[in-house]
């Protein structure tokens, strides 16, 4: 028998958009799927929700763990180190809306991949009542190392992967939780180019992203989502997060290819030039991102040495 995907959702005080997202998953025409909740301790009505749909319309597919209480990002890394290995893996916000062919489209793609693969879509930004507002952009690619070591391209709430690429993030895990890394979905795309897996960024639109005044990043889209994301390329922030990626990718060298590992170790070594330096490597090292715009600004940042490492947490 088929393994099921499991759907790894991270939770916290989400009773007033849950509903409407478990709903999404027992709309799913693929049917062949568990829930696997990790709860970093809500105090609203998450925990009486997720049990009434265990014992209701999902019995027997939803089972709820204590997260660590460290926040979302480590919260979704608990759930690979908890997860069964055996099967493929889709990575859930607790307050979006799912397409009903979310998971099939998924699986069709990842069905005829060989090796470690994983899959990432767009998504639709919508208000908080789910109105709507634009489609997330669509990037092009590449998709590959130099652009996931300065650029996250994989939305987490987009993300399947296969039991291939499932076992090279259990395995990188531990180190990722250990260097307090920023965002799973980031690392995942680090971590899978890295190690030489397969990527694909559907253009379809497979979810409602939910936008309101408790999402953990948001959308980033508007002018003002920009302009916020490029000033954190210059006050330190990028170079903060930069580092704690790059420990959390040395400790786990081992799972990356050798032509990977060599760029690793250039890339760490990049992190403590000055800004020239600096710089001179980023284009030998052909880093990217996905727009001309983007790319521009990376290398203007390494220029002007803010790209240097900071300490760890």
């Amino acid at each position: 028998m088929t393994p099921p995907i499991t759907i790894l959702m991270a939770s916290y005080n989400g009773a007033r958009y849950l509903p409407a997202q478990l709903d999404s998953f027992l709309a799913q025409d693929w049917r062949n799927w568990r829930l696997l909740v990790s709860d970093d301790g809500s105090s609203d009505d998450t925990g009486q929700i997720l049990a009434h749909y265990a014992q209701g319309p999902a019995r027997g597919r939803i089972e709820v763990i204590d997260g660590p209480r460290r926040g979302a990002t480590a919260n979704f890394l608990h759930l690979l180190t908890q997860v069964d290995p055996e099967g493929p893996v889709a990575f859930s916000d607790q307050d979006d809306v799912w397409h009903p062919g979310k998971l099939s489209r998924a699986m069709d793609w990842l069905g005829r991949q060989n090796g470690p693969a994983v899959y990432a879509a767009r998504t639709t930004i919508c208000d908080q009542d789910l109105r709507p507002l634009n489609p997330a952009p669509h990037f092009p690619g590449p998709f590959g190392f130099r652009n996931a070591l300065v650029q996250a391209c994989l939305p987490g709430n987009t993300t399947v992967a296969n039991p291939q690429a499932l076992a090279l993030l259990q395995a990188g895990a531990p180190a990722a939780i250990r260097r307090d890394v920023v965002a799973h979905d980031w690392w995942v795309y680090q971590l899978m180019s890295g190690a030489g897996a397969t990527l694909y960024r559907d253009a379809a639109q497979v979810l409602l992203y939910r936008q309101h005044p408790r999402n953990v990043m948001g959308r980033n889209d508007t002018t003002a989502a920009r302009a916020a994301r490029f000033a954190m390329l210059f006050d330190g922030s990028f170079a903060g997060w930069l580092t704690r990626n790059e420990a959390a990718l040395t400790e786990a060298a081992p799972l990356l290819t050798p032509e990977n590992r060599a760029l690793l170790a250039q890339f760490s070594r990049l992190l403590h030039l000055p800004g020239p330096a600096a710089l001179r490597l980023a284009r030998e090292m052909g880093l990217y991102r996905q727009t001309r715009a983007g790319t521009l600004a990376i290398r203007l940042a390494a220029m002007t040495g803010r790209l240097r490492a900071r300490p760890a947490h």
